[in-house]
């Protein structure tokens, strides 16, 4: 695919047209929404869909195929919310919760982004490791690094570092994705053949459904921009650019392929808005949701979605046949 193909490809995609019509209908003030049951049924069918994917994928996987993708996965969990902090305190100003709270939406994944990048890979017809699922569930620990560094810093609050673990490890994201991978891995493609129809013929149209959602939350926030500032708006969308660099830079010393370098720099660019307000509300209670929030819905995930994944993919094909020219 050539770079116009790529960009159209993804603008005119099922799940872009859905978010943007999302964010459309909110902006008009229409009655469109789903109910929260739903919403949440369709977030854990796609997160395990994912990971019993990725299981089946996964058994054929040997340990020297895994271990350098997964040290760059820690690497980025720890390296992203440790430098988005240094920023947000030295250039931005902030204060230590608010800093520790940012970094940690930043240090964590979005599961829509990441789910996106599958879906772009499968449009494109590019193989994505298998394993894949495996360091999206690492780098969640992108959250308790942020939060580590905001109460060494602030040496004061109830809530334990045990605590913030464990409440990270059984977040929806980690469980389902770990989950959904031992799931793959023990069934195997025979067993997997009896729920494809659920976990493989529907997961498009669910995606979709899901990123209209997603377009409606997103629109929520632009009222917010105002709070963040302009500082918040270049840091929403150059700290992503950057991210993604990086991880499929490192995707690619790891010796992932195309697809699998494209996904986790997808997934090293993106900003969590799940997972990680729970766990900043419980540990850095002082941080404000309205600026955390409104970033990470409301600039980097559009951008990610709409200019950041092409951009990505572009690298990554690029990157490839540099490499492979030497």
């Amino acid at each position: 695919m050539d770079t116009l193909e790529i960009l159209r490809a993804n603008l005119l995609s099922p799940l872009v047209l859905a978010f943007v019509l999302g964010m459309i209908a909110t902006l008009v003030k229409s009655d469109v929404e789903f109910p929260e049951p739903i919403y949440k049924f369709m977030g854990i069918y796609l997160l395990l869909a994912i990971g019993i994917n990725g299981g089946v994928d996964l058994a054929g996987t040997t340990f020297a195929e895994f271990i350098w993708p997964a040290a760059a996965a820690i690497f980025l969990a720890v390296a992203t919310p440790t430098w988005s902090y240094l920023v947000l305190r030295r250039v931005g100003r902030f204060d230590v919760a608010n800093a520790a709270g940012i970094a940690a939406h930043y240090g964590s994944v979005s599961s829509v982004t990441f789910i996106a990048a599958i879906s772009l890979m499968e449009s494109a017809g590019q193989a994505v490791e298998g394993f894949i699922p495996a360091l999206s569930a690492l780098m969640e620990w992108g959250i308790i690094v942020a939060l580590f560094i905001g109460r060494f810093n602030l040496r004061q609050g109830d809530t334990s570092l045990g605590e913030v673990i464990r409440d990270t490890l059984t977040g929806r994201s980690v469980v389902l994705l770990m989950g959904g991978l031992l799931i793959g891995v023990i069934i195997g493609e025979a067993g997997y053949e009896r729920i494809e129809p659920v976990f493989g013929d529907l997961f498009r149209g669910v995606l979709v459904l899901f990123l209209l959602e997603m377009g409606m939350v997103a629109a929520r926030q632009l009222r917010g921009f105002a709070k963040v500032g302009a500082f918040m708006v270049g840091f929403g969308i150059i700290m992503p650019l950057l991210h993604g660099i990086i991880g499929v830079t490192l995707g690619h010393l790891a010796g992932l392929s195309v697809g699998g370098s494209f996904v986790l720099g997808a997934i090293a660019a993106s900003s969590s808005y799940i997972d990680a307000p729970a766990a900043v509300r419980a540990t850095l209670p002082q941080a404000n949701p309205s600026i955390y929030l409104t970033s990470s819905l409301g600039i980097t995930l559009p951008f990610n979605l709409i200019v950041g994944l092409p951009l990505f993919y572009l690298y990554s094909q690029q990157l490839y046949r540099w490499w492979y020219a030497i």
